[in-house]
C-alpha cells in the first residue's frame, strides 16, 4: 500500500476543514453586523415615518384651520348672494351624449342614485354644495350611510361637481373619461 496515496488526501481534507471552518466564522461575524447595520436603517426610516406622518397629520389641521377661518371670514349674506351659473341642458347634453337636469349629482363619476339620496339627506342637494365639500366630509357622510357606502373614494366628486357647476362640460367629459368608477 502507497501511504503517500492516503496521507495526501486526508493532509488535503484536514487543511480543506479547517479553512472552511476559519471562513465560516469570519462570514458570521461579518452577518451580524450587516444585520445590526440593516436594523439600524429599519429602526432609522421608522422612526422618519413617523415624523413624516406626524408632520401630515399638523399640516392637515392647518389645512382645515384655514379653511374654517376663511369660511367663516366670508359674511353668510354674502354666500346667499352668490351668482349661480347659467345651466344650459342643451350644450350638457350634447357634450356628454344625456340628457342632464340642472344639479343632479349623479353626473359625477363614481355617484348612483342611492349616494345622491345620503348626500341630499345630508344638505348637498346642488353641484355647488358638493364642490365645496371637502373629502373629509364626503367620506363621514359615507360612512355614515354603512359599509356599502364607506367603500366608495370621493376625492374626485368636489373637482367633478365644480366643473360641472361652471357649465365646462368638455372638460369635465374628457376629465371622466381617465377616471375609474370616479377614482384617480
Amino acid at each position: 500500500m502507497n501511504l503517500p496515496c492516503i496521507l495526501i488526501p486526508i493532509i488535503v481534507g484536514l487543511i480543506c476543514g479547517i479553512l472552511g471552518y476559519l471562513l465560516g466564522k469570519l462570514n458570521s461575524k461579518g452577518d451580524d453586523s450587516l444585520a445590526a447595520s440593516l436594523q439600524a436603517d429599519l429602526d432609522a426610516c421608522k422612526a422618519n415615518t413617523k415624523n413624516l406622518n406626524a408632520k401630515i397629520s399638523s399640516l392637515e389641521a392647518d389645512l382645515a384651520a384655514a379653511h374654517a377661518k376663511a369660511s367663516a371670514s366670508i359674511p353668510k349674506s354674502f354666500v346667499a348672494d352668490l351668482p349661480t351659473a347659467v345651466f344650459d341642458s342643451s350644450l350638457a347634453a350634447g357634450i356628454l351624449g344625456k340628457k342632464i337636469k340642472q344639479d343632479d349629482l349623479k353626473i359625477v363619476e363614481g355617484i348612483g342614485p342611492k349616494i345622491e339620496a345620503l348626500l341630499n339627506e345630508s344638505g348637498i342637494k346642488t353641484w355647488y354644495d358638493l364642490s365645496q365639500s371637502s373629502t373629509e366630509k364626503l367620506q363621514s357622510i359615507l360612512n355614515a350611510g354603512g359599509e356599502n357606502y364607506a367603500i366608495h373614494n370621493p376625492s374626485t366628486w368636489a373637482r367633478q361637481a365644480l366643473l360641472a357647476f361652471e357649465g365646462k362640460w368638455q372638460e369635465l367629459k374628457d376629465w371622466q373619461e381617465s377616471l375609474l368608477g370616479g377614482k384617480e
